[in-house]
């Protein structure tokens, strides 16, 4: 079943066209990743799905209902969260509050209760850390929260923008293997990355994107064994 779709879509930015025509899908219990350069238009692909930034053109549908004029927020309580570029978090708050902010348009305390204790589970650092403030939290301390955030939403679709960002390469591998899981408990994944390697070995399929187009698509095995993305995105020829 077809989660999420994309079709001809274009995203502006003043006079800037950062999106030209992009079409792309996710599956329902999919992993997929979305790589490409800096400037590629990766995070404005993320903007456009999670309705940061409205579209100038083209149509986004999400389990068949047309999303494209919905706010964030309505499509948050659909079932579409973003964990932002940037980890987004409250440094000013604990890390306890920071995930209850992550349950806001929620009402059902024994189910929330339940989702703290899940995201516990996936990073146990956090429930060590519950009443820390997040702004005093190491970079990947942060990106977990940040994950954890989204989750506590409970999201269909988890929208993942360069998880990976800044991290030591050990922190980098937990948190795939962590994606990874997130998606065996059930709940859709697309993440965008500039780690490709790591990105295409989780992804069931993958769309690789420059400049503002869709140039390739395929496997994360397909795309990981193509000469050019070899030499483009992974540093082998």
């Amino acid at each position: 079943m077809t989660l999420l779709q994309l079709e001809n879509v274009v995203l502006n930015y003043g006079k800037i066209e950062a999106l030209h025509g992009l079409s792309l899908s996710v599956e329902a219990g999919e992993v997929v990743a979305l790589i490409g350069a800096n400037g590629a238009g990766k995070t404005s692909t993320m903007r456009a799905i999670s309705g940061v930034r409205g579209l100038h053109a083209g149509r986004i549908t999400f389990d068949g209902e047309d999303v494209t004029r919905l706010r964030a927020d309505q499509r948050m309580r659909k079932g579409l969260c973003l964990a932002p570029e940037g980890r987004g978090i409250f440094p000013g708050m604990t890390v306890a509050e920071n995930l209850d902010m992550g349950a806001y348009t929620r009402k059902d305390r024994a189910a929330i209760d339940e989702d703290f204790e899940r995201v516990f589970t996936l990073f146990p650092r956090l429930q060590e850390r519950r009443k820390q403030f997040a702004g005093t939290m190491s970079g990947g301390e942060q990106q977990m929260l940040a994950i954890g955030r989204a989750l506590m939403s409970r999201p269909r679709l988890l929208l993942l923008d360069e998880p990976s960002m800044g991290l030591a390469p050990m922190l980098i591998q937990q948190i795939f293997s962590i994606i990874s899981e997130i998606n065996e408990q059930g709940t859709t994944v697309l993440v965008v990355e500039q780690n490709a390697k790591q990105a295409l070995s989780l992804a069931h399929r993958a769309y690789v994107l420059e400049t503002g187009s869709i140039v390739k698509s395929g496997t994360g095995g397909e795309l990981l064994g193509d000469p050019a993305i070899r030499e483009a995105y992974l540093g082998v020829a």
